[in-house]
């Protein structure tokens, strides 16, 4: 698998930077909602007081189960007391999926392209009740999906006043808050998969991100890849961004400083930024011998952390200072390692440090200011896949296995396990924390942890 080289770098421009750390941190502020993929920002992060055990078994610390139909690895999103979630029902059988590595689980498409039924349902948070179960799409998919991956594994989106719903190759959907649909758009086939045979076919999972009064969405694809911004109020086009990439699965990430925002993708052929506003490039990195982009980028104060790619034997995490123009060179980066980077899961930036936690269970710490690495730890022995992302609930890392055991840690420089929580059955999704609560989306049900005195 090779990448195209011999781009011609440019050194960065020099202006911009100043109050992109002040930026940075509000983007990473605490909030009672959880309001897209790892919540505010992509960051992950929440001053919630949630459990750190619990127990389903005796219900110790659980406040409610709710059964959820189908199929989906898209995440919880919460909204005052409305948990939301997005889901694919096949009509006949029961789709399963495979767990492990890729040499465990292999690369192969699914076989569940019978008709689905793709729904939004929202449950309240207090109780678990599901409030409402709207019908978004019904049909054929008109994209396998990877073996471990679903049909439903993009995480919706809202400002509090609308929902919206990235299906794939579906389409695009926005529903007010009581579910009512407002409108739809079609974006095409989302083509994704094997770079080398497009006719392993994997699915999307790029979840949309909300920007003022618009919904920004990538769509990178063997074929006509694009960035493209939708307003929230009509699903009107404002603007479309084409260019040559790989498939990727990772979501974009909106950075704020002081003179400019700026939305960085993380994909194949290049790391990007652009102007939100218009969808014009304003900076690039190539990142050479990288395919299957799946990590989203984070905000550590004023540097954006991108990591990922196939092949494992070269997987970096680059440190890079928005503001920026222009072709980029690594000699301009803050900081970078050659290898350590997770596959699948998004890194978490928490009280200065960079977390990441590679497919397999090393979780490995990180300054994020110098890039030095403070430690690297096997989560458990007794652990398998990671997909899931880690997020931070108050001084805790919280980390679910594939095989649905939620590790809890203490947050900081040394690595400390400080429980280990059994869900009962495969966990992809990433977990929500807000308020009280902690959301988990297991295979068949989600799951309100929360302290019961």
């Amino acid at each position: 698998m090779k990448t195209k080289k011999g781009l011609t770098p440019e050194l960065l421009s020099s202006c911009v930077i100043l109050g992109v750390a002040v930026a940075g941190l509000a983007a990473q502020t605490p909030t009672t909602n959880w309001p897209a993929f790892r919540g505010a920002n992509t960051a992950g992060v929440s001053a919630s007081a949630v459990p750190t055990s619990w127990d389903l078994a005796s219900s110790r610390n659980v406040a409610w189960k709710t059964p959820i139909p189908g199929l989906a690895h898209s995440s919880p999103i919460v909204w005052g007391d409305r948990v939301y979630v997005t889901t694919a029902v096949a009509a006949s059988g029961r789709p399963g999926i495979k767990t492990g590595d890729v040499e465990k689980s292999g690369i192969d498409s699914a076989t569940d392209t019978g008709p689905h039924t793709w729904r939004l349902i929202a449950v309240d948070r207090q109780g678990g009740k599901i409030v409402w179960d709207r019908t978004v799409h019904q049909g054929v998919p008109r994209m396998k999906r990877h073996v471990k991956a679903s049909h439903a594994s993009a995480t919706p989106a809202t400002n509090g006043e609308v929902i919206v719903a990235l299906m794939g190759s579906e389409g695009l959907f926005c529903f007010d808050m009581n579910g009512t649909l407002k409108w739809r758009t079609d974006l095409g086939v989302m083509d994704v998969g094997l770079v080398d045979d497009p006719g392993y076919q994997w699915g999307p999972a790029s979840s949309p991100v909300i920007f003022g009064n618009r919904v920004i969405v990538q769509n990178d694809r063997h074929k006509d890849s694009f960035l493209a911004a939708y307003d929230l109020a009509t699903g009107k086009e404002v603007w479309r961004t084409t260019h040559d990439e790989y498939p990727s699965w990772a979501t974009p990430l909106i950075v704020r400083t002081d003179a400019r925002a700026e939305l960085v993708t993380n994909a194949g052929k290049y790391i990007r930024g652009f102007d939100p506003e218009t969808g014009r490039e304003l900076w690039r990195l190539p990142d050479e011998n990288t395919q299957v982009k799946v990590p989203s980028p984070v905000v550590a104060g004023d540097l954006v952390i991108v990591t990922g790619g196939y092949p494992p034997g070269r997987r970096p995490i680059y440190a890079i200072r928005p503001g920026s123009k222009g072709t980029l060179t690594r000699q301009v980066l803050a900081w970078q390692t050659d290898r350590g980077a997770p596959y699948t899961g998004t890194p978490l930036v928490h009280q200065g440090i960079v977390y990441v936690c590679t497919d397999n269970g090393i979780l490995s710490a990180y300054d994020a200011r110098s890039g030095e690495r403070i430690y690297q730890q096997r989560v458990s022995t007794e652990a398998g896949g990671f997909s899931a992302s880690p997020i931070a609930a108050g001084d805790r890392i919280y980390l679910a296995s594939e095989e649905g055991d939620v590790f809890v840690l203490q947050a900081g420089r040394e690595f400390k396990l400080l429980a280990t929580n059994r869900m009962g059955e495969i966990t992809m999704a990433t977990p929500a924390a807000t308020g009280n609560t902690l959301v988990v989306r297991t295979q068949t049900q989600l799951v309100g942890i929360r302290s019961q005195g």
